[in-house]
């Protein structure tokens, strides 16, 4: 749904990123130390992640586009809301709740076919399951492109308008603060009040920015069927949201660059090819196709 282009307000917070890396080389030696502390934190949350840590892929991709310290999404990303109905359908299908329809001999197209509940199984989660719920009580089964319009309300008929999940964002960011990763605020813009969720935990954020890049820079494989699955979701979505460049912001030039072209050689996969491989997921990209058509 979003075009791969290098916005002008991402760039400036990378370049300022980048300046600020430069500058801190020629610190004096002993105003480094707070670094490897830092590093040797997060690891240490690596060897001892616990349940509350662990995020969901909604949960991942808000956190990316939540600003640090105002604790809220652009105001100008009209992207994220359809992107987070994506990562409902692909996390649900991830824990073996949901599949796509048998193509049957005419193999239809991805986008062509049904989402089916596998199993009504509670996930634990509220949302997934408010939205499990709606694809399972749905009869004829909707498609893949239909159930993220239908549960962002982006929907001409009245009739199924109770579908949509509401307060989406709003009720992520309560998980995240649940979790101890986002605390809350209230914040006066003029003429309301608005509440906001600044970040609370640093360690976790880095620790999800790392491993976006790292997916493309350092560990790339070269190869989606070789990458784990929800990290590749991840970085699909991100970019359907609007949010992938926040992680790629502190990258100096050139590494920004490598993890560019990598991203649009994800891009440009054929989505319904890749369903046909072995060992894969055809839900993850049926969404895919739905917001790269």
């Amino acid at each position: 749904m979003t075009s791969l282009t290098q916005r002008s307000s991402g760039l400036v917070q990378r370049r300022t990123e980048a300046s600020r890396t430069a500058a801190e080389k020629d610190r004096p030696s002993g105003q480094e130390d707070d670094e490897p502390r830092r590093g040797d934190e997060q690891d240490d949350d690596d060897t001892g992640d616990s349940k509350e840590t662990r995020l969901t892929l909604m949960e991942e991709v808000l956190l990316l586009g939540l600003k640090d310290r105002e604790g809220y999404t652009s105001f100008w990303n009209d992207c994220i809301s359809s992107g987070l109905r994506g990562c409902m359908l692909i996390e649900l299908a991830l824990r073996g709740r949901l599949q796509l329809e048998a193509c049957g001999m005419r193999r239809k197209g991805l986008l062509a076919r049904k989402v089916i509940c596998k199993s009504d199984a509670p996930t634990g989660d509220v949302l997934l399951d408010e939205a499990l719920k709606h694809i399972k009580d749905t009869q004829p089964p909707e498609t893949v492109q239909s159930w993220i319009e239908l549960l962002s309300g982006e929907t001409w008929n009245p009739l199924k308008l109770h579908y949509q999940l509401r307060n989406v964002r709003e009720r992520l960011a309560k998980n995240l603060v649940e979790k101890g990763v986002l605390t809350t605020e209230k914040q006066n813009f003029l003429l309301f009040d608005m509440t906001t969720h600044p970040l609370t935990n640093n360690n976790i954020k880095q620790r999800l920015i790392k491993k976006v890049q790292e997916a493309v820079l350092d560990k790339w494989v070269n190869d989606p069927h070789r990458m784990d699955k929800r990290l590749l979701a991840l970085i699909f979505l991100a970019h359907s949201s609007d949010v992938l460049e926040n992680a790629f912001a502190p990258l100096l030039d050139d590494q920004y660059d490598l993890a560019m072209k990598r991203v649009r050689q994800l891009l440009e996969l054929e989505p319904e090819g890749e369903s046909m491989k072995a060992n894969t997921n055809e839900l993850l990209w049926a969404v895919v196709a739905a917001f790269t058509k």
